[in-house]
């Protein structure tokens, strides 16, 4: 590890491990206070293209996540020709994957829309600053001491712009878009599509598209067959179910943009409308 970051940080125990990098506890020497930090040693960096990937992702994070009060907050970067460090806003609690299968039911709505409404506030964000998360699932939907949501993990995210589509099966087979599985050129509803993914399992407790293998969850996913079985979401409002058809509709030109999914009603409503009739 760099000096510099020693001397700034006391290095704690390891709490995680990603593609490419390690991350650690550490405590700042001056405050006493407790981030993450995540170290990548460029020697076992691949090649030139591994090494792109980790700096973009620092860059792209700090971009991303400055003044965004719910993604992971970029403290500081340290680089030298051995390592690349990112130190960030520690994030103790469970992640949403946790706290979905530590379940024995699906989440409530006003559980579900209390995760969905600052996740989208996040999504929006980075939208609003041409940056598209890429990746969204429940591991990187990380949460603080005080409980309040954090999306993490840009380690797949793209700047876009001016019209540039995005292009690469980047992300989860799961929580994919039709449009990113079938290699076509991509915009930032990609990460609308995912959200909806993550609400409907919060909402039911399985996925929307599913296989048995990559294969056959892209073949569901192209469908994109959207059904609602009785057995489980006969308790789930037609308001909820109206957002998850417009959140994960496969005509991209009619799904829903990040700010659209705010103001929603039943994100608006915090999940509690439980109208009979469904919005027009």
């Amino acid at each position: 590890m760099s000096e510099e970051l020693r001397r700034e940080y006391e290095i704690g125990p390891q709490i995680g491990r990603g593609r490419f990098g390690t991350v650690y506890r550490c405590v700042s020497a001056e405050t006493g206070e407790e981030f993450a930090v995540k170290s990548i040693e460029k020697a076992l960096l691949a090649d030139t293209i591994d090494r792109e990937c980790v700096e973009r992702e620092a860059k792209i994070a700090e971009h991303a996540a400055a003044g965004n009060p719910h993604a992971v907050q970029v403290e500081a970067v340290y680089e030298d020709e051995a390592w690349l460090h990112v130190v960030m806003e520690l994030c103790p609690g469970p992640d949403l994957f946790d706290r979905i299968s530590g379940r024995e039911a699906p989440l409530a709505e006003t559980e579900a829309a209390a995760v969905m409404a600052p996740l989208m506030e996040a999504v929006a964000v980075c939208h609003r600053r041409g940056v598209a998360h890429r990746d969204i699932k429940p591991d990187n939907v990380l949460f603080d001491g005080c409980g309040r949501l954090k999306l993490a993990d840009f380690g797949s995210a793209e700047c876009f712009g001016d019209g540039r589509p995005m292009r690469g099966l980047v992300g989860t087979p799961y929580y994919l878009a039709p449009e990113v599985v079938a290699g076509r050129d991509y915009d930032e509803k990609v990460d609308v599509w995912s959200a909806g993914v993550v609400l409907y399992i919060m909402l039911s407790g399985m996925p929307p598209f599913y296989g048995d293998t990559a294969v056959e969850i892209f073949e569901a996913v192209l469908r994109a067959n959207l059904r609602f079985p009785t057995r489980i979401f006969h308790t789930v409002s037609p308001m909820a179910k109206d957002l998850l058809r417009r959140m994960l509709c496969k005509d991209i030109s009619r799904r829903f943009s990040a700010e659209q999914v705010l103001r929603h009603p039943w994100i608006t409503s915090g999940g509690g409308l439980r109208a009979t009739e469904e919005p027009t």
